[in-house]
């Protein structure tokens, strides 16, 4: 768009320069004749435009170093930002502006054409040393990593199979963990959440595990941030693969208070000792209390206004609660 539109002003600009040119040197050369002699009016308009050609190659000249100048931001000798010309996509800074200046078909013009290469910022990669905090959040060298495109039970969520309950979110962490062992993961930034942590895609010796816990049952595809594993769950739930041989709830709807059939609040609370309460105030805030604090024993959980039980401060933490300060 800026490129045409630029060829289009400076071909304004030489037809302007060219009408008037010819206009002065016929309105001068006719003044300058004695009489009206008609052969030397026929062969004036001949020299006219051989004249007015060369005028106009300085002119076309002159305009194409200005507009070049000022996409440089040096036409009036100050930093003139880039903008100018009709880029309003960000600072000069994070974009390439590379002027060429060609002949045209013609031979005697010089067309000015811009082109804006993609910015050079990006993203850095994570690799190192990591630990498993849950089924679908590591630290690696020392950031907080959320796995793109899953979600995995959390860790005090449990899931039922032939009528037993089972701590399918413990059971995924350690599925994962197991995977990883004591090598070094490598993970590829994507976004950043509303609690700062890094999401991304990561692998180990080459492979994705963010897939690799979608197809081995462990992991729901999170199909409200990305469809890319959805293929991957469908297979493990036809071959009934960890969390598909029996019943699960989704971790989302766990998250907001939903339980499997038959599932009580005491039980909740005393599975895998999960005593710590996650408390939603009326601003909105989350804050964890730890037993033994000021104010754990009159807090009261609702698990359908997405309060909720957890297991440890480090879940807790993870989740996006921060520890009541009493």
């Amino acid at each position: 768009m800026r490129r045409w539109r630029i060829g289009r002003r400076l071909r304004r600009a030489r037809r302007i320069a060219r009408i008037s040119i010819l206009l002065a040197i016929a309105v001068g050369a006719a003044a300058a004749l004695p009489t009206p002699d008609r052969s030397a009016i026929e062969t004036l308009p001949g020299h006219l435009v051989e004249s007015g050609e060369r005028v106009i190659g300085r002119a076309a000249d002159r305009v194409t170093a200005w507009l070049e100048g000022r996409a440089r931001g040096i036409g009036n000798g100050s930093a003139a930002p880039a903008r100018e010309l009709g880029d309003t996509a960000g600072p000069v800074k994070k974009e390439r502006v590379r002027i060429h200046r060609g002949p045209s078909t013609s031979g005697k013009e010089d067309r000015v054409r811009i082109h804006r290469g993609p910015s050079t910022a990006s993203r850095p990669a994570l690799s190192g040393s990591v630990r498993v905090v849950d089924g679908d959040t590591l630290d690696v060298a020392g950031a907080r990593v959320r796995l793109h495109g899953i979600d995995a039970p959390e860790s005090a969520q449990r899931c039922r199979a032939s009528g037993r309950s089972w701590p399918c979110g413990r059971e995924a962490a350690r599925a994962l963990a197991s995977r990883i062992g004591d090598r070094r993961v490598s993970c590829e930034e994507r976004d950043r959440d509303r609690y700062g942590r890094v999401v991304a895609v990561c692998a180990v010796a080459g492979l994705d595990l963010n897939e690799w816990m979608v197809s081995e049952g462990w992991a729901f595809a999170y199909r409200r941030y990305s469809r890319h594993y959805v293929a991957a769950e469908s297979r493990a739930r036809a071959a009934r693969r960890g969390i598909w041989r029996g019943e699960v709830v989704a971790p989302w709807e766990w998250r907001r208070g939903r339980r499997l059939p038959g599932s009580s609040p005491a039980a909740r609370r005393n599975d895998g000792e999960c005593r710590i309460k996650g408390n939603i105030g009326r601003d909105g805030r989350r804050i964890y209390h730890v037993p033994g604090g000021q104010y754990y024993d009159r807090t009261r959980i609702d698990t359908s206004r997405g309060e909720r039980w957890f297991c440890s401060e480090r879940e807790a933490r993870a989740a996006g609660w921060r520890r009541s300060r009493r």
